[in-house]
């Protein structure tokens, strides 16, 4: 939908404007916050679940979850969480994890997308980065069970239920944003 592609070329925009200047570099493991660990974790379990679909020809199914994820986990949740790391902070290590998160979930959300989605995805893919030619021949993601964090999935989505939450009674009480 042109909703969904606008949401995507947005994020790619928002990425690439807050790397401008900036060498981007694989952070440690140690440097990496809990949220950055969730949405890893998060693409990690989608990479597993879309490849078991294609390989299966549920292409209705891998194509919803990868539009899910995106629009809900990547750009209405992961996006807002880092933002006062890219914007209020001082910490460049984290800034770089931020950034380095950001890109590297979106790359291979991208790659997850491009079978329904060629012509858009591989104008971002090339826009947003240089490493690679194309995304056409570009590697499939796959699982790896060093991107599995189960206990930081758990925490923060405990966090984003208490926000909704919160949203919820502010809603019902007509309190104002």
């Amino acid at each position: 939908s042109r909703n969904f592609a606008n949401k995507v070329w947005n994020a790619s925009r928002f990425i690439m404007m807050n790397m401008e200047g900036k060498e981007v570099r694989t952070p440690a493991a140690n440097e990496l916050a809990p949220v950055d660990k969730w949405i890893l974790s998060k693409l990690n379990t989608l990479v597993k679940d879309v490849t078991e679909n294609m390989e299966s020809f549920e292409l209705g199914i891998a194509v919803q979850k990868v539009y899910d994820f995106i629009w809900d986990e990547f750009c209405d949740w992961y996006i807002e969480m880092v933002k006062p790391r890219l914007y209020n902070s001082d910490d460049a290590v984290s800034q770089n994890a931020a950034l380095w998160t950001l890109k590297t979930v979106l790359l291979d959300a991208l790659k997850l997308l491009h079978p329904y989605m060629p012509f858009i995805t591989e104008e971002i893919f090339c826009t947003l980065q240089s490493e690679e030619e194309s995304i056409m021949i570009s590697k499939w993601p796959e699982f790896s069970a060093d991107r599995s964090f189960a206990k930081e999935e758990k925490d923060i989505e405990i966090i984003k239920e208490a926000v909704r939450g919160i949203r919820n009674i502010r809603s019902e009480m007509n309190v104002a944003p």
